[in-house]
């Protein structure tokens, strides 16, 4: 903006009975309007830095496609630096009696040597006799050592028919989960607004368990269990979790993230990645968890809290997409690539009969037929 002594032919100069005189106030009205600009822009500077402080930084999601591996330099960041950066924004955390109900079933479910639970969650869709929540305990039952799991399991019940259901299942830890306005008693068909919700209520709820202090592991009710996972499992990792498609390197980040089975330990990093995963719902709408986080897995920031995702490989945590070759190495199959409950419950039953039978033929008769699956059949 040019000063207004320069502005038209006379600059500075009024009309004034006909002809043009001399202002000669223009330079204090141009220094009062100097003054009122430096106001404003302290004002708007302030106001920045205050939105600045209550949010993630948007460059830490605009570059969320960013795949390369971390570097080691500086791979180690003291947590201290980074937590009252990232916890600007809380999640919607339950409220407080919600929280201390969720502790106590936390509590009663966890492994005694190590304050870790299992948790899945459960709709009264899935609650159908004969339902795929059946399978899944069944799987834990006839699994080669996996039935004292059950007794850390805890079912997040989304409504009171779920709710109910769990109650009736021997051992099982049972916790109601509330979420103001929503019912979420049906099916909750693939990337319905239902849900969504429901998927980013399940990652709300994690954060609360890592804060309480607990490891889990978290596993969809279509997941079944064969074998005890934590053989497996990295003794010092923070985050792992299974893929659709495993590409031969437990720390590439190019695996296609499956949020379907994670083991998540608790600690700063874990917490401040679950709380920023969750903000990045509002930068993403319309996505579910399971692909924000494959846009989030390479951003600068995962590397800037000291967090290693690492990936567990398919030929033990199989599923359709990509199915477990040897039965004498599976721990768990999952059904994924496949949609529909009626699709799930067919191909999962098959896989149950498929692992009752490879049980009930002696090791030593075993060959390479009955190490193998008949499934996926309908989906995959």
């Amino acid at each position: 903006m040019q000063p207004a002594s320069t502005r038209g032919g006379g600059g500075g100069d009024t009309l004034e009975s006909g002809g043009y005189n001399r202002d000669t106030s223009y330079k204090p009205m141009f220094f009062g309007v100097a003054i009122k600009i430096t106001l404003m822009l302290v004002v708007v500077g302030t106001t920045l830095l205050i939105l600045n402080q209550s949010s993630y930084p948007l460059e830490f999601f605009r570059s969320h496609n960013s795949f390369s591996g971390p570097s080691s330099e500086n791979s180690n960041v003291d947590s201290s630096s980074f937590h009252q950066h990232t916890s600007r924004i809380p999640p919607s955390s339950p409220a407080k009696d919600e929280n201390i109900e969720l502790e106590k079933t936390l509590r009663r479910a966890a492994m005694k040597d190590n304050k870790t639970v299992i948790i899945t969650n459960l709709n009264a869709a899935w609650t159908e006799p004969n339902s795929v929540f059946d399978l899944f305990l069944e799987s834990f039952k006839i699994g080669n050592g996996t039935a004292h799991l059950l007794d850390h399991l805890v079912v997040y019940a989304y409504d009171k028919t779920a709710f109910e259901r769990c109650k009736t299942a021997v051992r099982l830890h049972c916790y109601a989960v509330t979420t103001e306005g929503v019912d979420f008693s049906g099916e909750a068909y693939f990337m319905s607004e239902d849900y969504l919700k429901m998927t980013w209520r399940k990652i709300d709820l994690m954060r609360s368990v890592l804060e309480l202090g607990y490891d889990f592991v978290y596993t969809d009710a279509d997941v079944m269990w064969f074998r005890n996972p934590f053989k497996k499992f990295y003794a010092d990792g923070d985050f792992e979790m299974s893929c659709d498609y495993y590409r031969g390197n437990y720390n590439d980040l190019s695996n296609t993230a499956n949020t379907g089975l994670t083991y998540v330990k608790s600690n700063d990093r874990t917490i401040e990645l679950y709380k920023f995963w969750y903000n990045a719902r509002e930068y993403f709408p319309g996505r579910h968890d399971q692909d924000v986080l494959n846009m989030i897995k390479g951003n600068p920031f995962v590397h800037q809290i000291g967090l290693e995702f690492r990936f567990v490989d398919t030929a033990y945590f199989g599923g359709f997409c990509e199915p477990t070759k040897d039965l004498d190495e599976v721990i768990t199959m999952h059904a994924n690539c496949c949609i529909g409950i009626p699709n799930k419950m067919h191909d999962l039953t098959m896989l149950i009969d498929d692992w009752k039978r490879y049980m009930a033929i002696p090791p030593s008769n075993r060959n390479s037929t009955t190490r193998s699956w008949t499934v996926p059949r309908i989906c995959g």
